[in-house]
């Protein structure tokens, strides 16, 4: 399986799932595997019969395990102890003075213990990725059993266990799953290698020595992660509306009238309806009705003008269900025009008859 099909099936596996990515605050657990390539190996066997001989191992792709616990400091920075298994077949052995490479059999398996500091990159709100980078030390032991030029004349084993210091280097992202707060899935890239191993070696099935060898290991990986104590974002509540307001109910009304008349238009049983409704809904205790008129007659006659006005509303407002006790009827003929003219002037304003409800 090529690199690029590896992480084209994590960025699939992960995108469904996506959630906003948080910094992890507190303890987490994580576990991944995937595809190791080791390096090709160049070794050196020493005997005190042959001499020293010079060779390469070539592997083929291997298989590689991981599992960590650690903690994050929810700034991005995150300190873990991580236990790893990393293995491949021999694919060639070459040089070493052998005369031919009849057949390559064998394998070599590193495991170990390794301490990583890591850091994570906060992408701002809305991201559902958290890229990482990281490094690491620690101790790996290194088992080989390596075989070239099997069953053919002139043969060479390097064969044995050695433990030494470690390194790695951690390029990968997260991706959180929203169903599930606290658990991510996660991509790694990982370099690891070993300062050189010395183990048993022969050559011919007699002349034994040492081999000294280097050991480096690629590693793609997909796994989980898990961080305790993550508590799920709370729900977004829709904003509630408040309640609409009451229309405003008028309080005042004015019935118009015309000239030198005191009977009701359509118009005016109109405005005392809407009076006598809103009466009733607004709570009023007391409904004054006060009669006026323009100065184009003697102020004695549109005295009693004003007063028929007031009478015939307050005569309509009982027929519409206002008690006649309710009504406070008043009359100021000409003393209080609505628009002031001089004397004489109609104005069809300060013909009128006013409602006002307390």
């Amino acid at each position: 399986m090529s690199l690029r099909k590896i992480l084209l099936a994590a960025t699939v596996l992960a995108l469904p799932v996506a959630a906003n990515a948080q910094p992890i605050s507190g303890l987490y657990v994580g576990a991944g595997a995937g595809v190791n390539l080791r390096q090709e190996s160049d070794a050196t066997l020493s005997n005190n019969m042959l001499g020293p001989r010079n060779g390469t191992a070539e592997f083929n792709y291997g298989y590689v395990g991981v599992i960590s616990l650690g903690y994050g400091f929810g700034n991005g920075v995150r300190a873990e102890i991580e236990g790893s298994y990393r293995h491949n077949e021999v694919d060639d052995v070459s040089g070493f003075g052998l005369a031919g490479n009849a057949r390559s059999l064998g394998s070599a398996t590193t495991y170990g213990v390794m301490a990583n500091a890591l850091y994570d990159f906060d992408l701002g709100p809305g991201s559902f990725v958290t890229p990482y980078v990281g490094v690491g030390a620690g101790y790996q032991w290194v088992d080989n059993d390596i075989r070239g030029n099997v069953s053919a004349p002139g043969t060479v084993r390097i064969d044995g266990t050695d433990g030494r210091f470690a390194y790695q280097a951690i390029v990968g992202a997260a991706f959180p799953i929203a169903q599930v707060p606290g658990l991510a899935i996660t991509t790694e890239y990982r370099f690891m290698g070993t300062l050189d191993n010395e183990v048993d070696a022969r050559r011919d099935f007699s002349a034994r020595g040492t081999a000294e060898q280097d050991n480096m290991n690629h590693s793609l990986l997909i796994g989980l992660r898990y961080a305790f104590g993550v508590t799920p974002p709370p729900p977004v509540v829709a904003p509630v509306a408040p309640p609409a307001a009451a229309p405003q109910v008028a309080r005042t009304y004015l019935v118009f009238f015309d000239f030198d008349r005191a009977d009701l238009t359509d118009r005016a049983r109109q405005i005392i309806g809407e009076a006598a409704t809103n009466s009733q809904s607004v709570g009023t205790t007391r409904i004054e009705v006060s009669g006026h008129a323009d100065r184009s007659g003697t102020p004695q006659y549109n005295q009693r003008l004003s007063e028929r006005r007031a009478a015939a509303v307050a005569a309509e407002l009982e027929r519409r269900g206002v008690p006649r006790a309710a009504m406070a009827i008043q009359a100021f003929g000409e003393s209080r025009p609505l628009v002031p003219t001089a004397d004489g002037v109609r104005e069809p304003q300060n013909r009128r008859v006013e409602i006002v409800l307390r």
